[in-house]
């Protein structure tokens, strides 16, 4: 397995873990206001759930079905990228949160199409 398929794999995992194990301090380090949303810790579970997900689909893969999984996973960040400048441009996230979402969902595309590329 390669470098960034691996690292892709691992950061899926330990994001995931966090939001679904510890989801206040997860949302809190994205900027998330948790304690105005009583249901934010279920919404990161969630999120949470679905990244480790594929992280281990990732890791429990070769070959075509990994490579679905590694696209499954770009196509999932690019929503979450649109649903962060949503968040922002409809203002129910500050601008500076919305950022920081984006910016998280963009550099995951960007380690997916790498993982993508090494996958073959």
């Amino acid at each position: 397995m390669g470098q960034h398929i691996t690292s892709l794999a691992i950061t899926r995992l330990a994001i995931g873990g966090s939001a679904f194990f510890t989801p206040r301090l997860a949302g809190r380090v994205f900027g998330l206001d948790i304690e105005a949303n009583p249901q934010a810790p279920y919404l990161a579970r969630l999120f949470g759930v679905r990244d480790a997900a594929l992280g281990a689909g990732i890791l429990a893969t070769e070959g075509e079905a990994r490579r679905q999984w590694l696209a499954i996973g770009v196509a999932c960040d690019a929503a979450d990228a649109l649903a962060g400048l949503a968040a922002g441009r409809e203002g129910y996230l500050p601008k500076a949160t919305s950022a920081v979402v984006t910016a998280t969902a963009l550099g995951a595309i960007v380690m997916g199409a790498l993982a993508l590329r090494e996958a073959g």
